[in-house]
């Protein structure tokens, strides 16, 4: 089992990987079929079901629909390009991606919402059609936005297709058991497992560089969070705090009366300085998703900024046993809100996060397993209930406790020697059969929970 570091940890847009992100990349995949088909498609439809269809508006769903039928794509997305084209789509009644002719799309009449029951594979479920000019359907596909960006189609998930295609990899392993007794064999870290398993895949200079890349969009996801004012869109009126509290906190510093606990705040502002500019849409790096984007990032500052002797340096192996943490979970359990609640989003963010302060502490793997473990161990059966299909209540807040939690966690196991009860495969196991036996309403559709007892204006 492979998933490289660059697709736990992709750059994207707000305010959601799997209704947001996932959308988007699962046009971009209908017009490659269109474009390797024999069959010319005068006009386009979509329709989203289950949790797309529920969560869809709030979490931009359909914006991000017609945006990747135009031919947008979340990596080099601009904002206001993207705005203008919406514009346009609305007027003119029809797309013109790249390499395929026009093909008309009214978007108040071409996507619906489908709030029966969810389409059989996944939570997240969408069909994309393309007709010709009579408007019968000659091209089909169903897709699933199963988390974190990813996206499958209904052949894809039903074959069980695995992530990684490639060669074998030279430490391959399916479980945390496996990683620790590979670093014991080799004497290697997790970060040098998974450094070489990169490394068997690409060459060193674009690896190193793709992680600096990485830790540069989320530090400037943090800087502009930490300077925007203002009140997040979608009508609940939620007031940006971050700034706010990062002023009283500048001001504070000077005057040397803050009481320890204060650290917390510098930890949760951080924090919710990326998840509040998520939820505006703006440019984050999913780790391992959107709505739990802030833990990791907020975890790094954290350590570069008030750690003694942290370096900028040692960020590369943070992000490197992070992304090894987050595949043991995607692999065995979940890393979607929709399939498993907010345990698969800020639980196995805070996981990762702890992971990686771990390993760059200088903890043993055993050690770096143990972190991960107390964090994702205390984040089981959360659920996910955003208020008004938003992306902002309760999980701007969540996040900035996922990274105190994530502190906390690997502080306490770096105070012991790595033997532990409860091991993190346990904890992963037990996070997928939580997250099957939860009821559908607090899985991201905004049927249950904090959505239905806060109201929504």
């Amino acid at each position: 089992m492979f998933l490289s570091v660059f697709e736990m940890f992709k750059v994207g847009i707000g305010p959601s990987s799997s209704h947001t992100m996932g959308p988007m990349v699962a046009a971009g995949r209908f017009l490659d079929r269109l474009r390797a088909s024999p069959f010319t498609a005068s006009g386009l439809r979509a329709s989203l079901h289950g949790s797309l269809a529920f969560t869809g508006v709030g979490h931009a769903t359909d914006r991000a629909t017609i945006l990747g039928l135009a031919g947008f794509t979340p990596h080099d997305y601009d904002r206001e390009v993207a705005d203008q084209a919406l514009t346009d789509i609305r007027l003119s009644k029809q797309v013109s991606p790249d390499h395929l002719a026009p093909m008309a799309f009214d978007p108040a009449r071409d996507i619906t919402f489908d709030y029966g029951a969810a389409l059989p594979g996944h939570a997240n479920g969408m069909v994309l059609m393309a007709t010709d000019s009579q408007g019968d359907v000659i091209l089909q596909e169903t897709y699933y936005s199963v988390g974190g960006g990813f996206v499958m189609t209904a052949g894809e998930l039903a074959a069980g297709k695995n992530t990684d295609e490639g060669a074998p990899v030279p430490h391959p392993f399916h479980s945390a058991r496996e990683m620790l007794i590979m670093c014991n064999n080799t004497g290697k870290s997790i970060a040098e497992l998974k450094r070489s398993n990169e490394l068997s895949r690409i060459d060193a200079s674009s690896l190193d560089q793709g992680l600096i890349r990485l830790w540069d969009v989320m530090d400037a996801c943090i800087e502009r969070g930490l300077n925007s004012a203002g009140t997040l869109p979608g009508g609940l009126k939620v007031r940006r705090r971050a700034k706010p509290i990062y002023d009283a906190l500048l001001a504070e510093r000077g005057m040397n009366q803050s009481a320890p606990h204060t650290i917390n705040d510098w930890m949760g502002t951080y924090a919710m300085a990326v998840n509040e500019e998520n939820a505006a849409g703006g440019q984050v790096v999913t780790a391992p998703t959107n709505g739990a984007a802030g833990v990791i990032p907020a975890t790094i500052r954290y350590w570069l900024d008030h750690v003694p002797g942290a370096s900028q340096n040692r960020v590369a192996d943070f992000l490197l046993t992070a992304a090894a943490i987050g595949g043991l979970v995607k692999h065995n359990a979940s890393i979607s809100g929709a399939e498993c609640g907010c345990q698969a989003e800020v639980g196995s963010a805070s996981a990762m996060a702890a992971a990686g302060l771990a390993a760059v502490l200088g903890a043993s793997p055993e050690q770096v397993e143990n972190a991960a473990e107390i964090a994702l161990e205390h984040h089981l059966g959360m659920t996910c209930d955003p208020v008004g299909g938003l992306v902002q209540v309760p999980c701007i807040e969540r996040n900035a406790l996922g990274t105190i939690k994530a502190v906390s966690a690997a502080s306490l196991a770096m105070r012991g020697d790595g033997q532990h009860l409860v091991q993190l495969d346990a904890a992963i196991e037990t996070m997928r059969q939580t997250g099957l036996d939860m009821g559908t309403n607090y899985k991201e559709t905004s049927l249950g929970g904090l959505a239905v007892n806060v109201p929504n204006c």
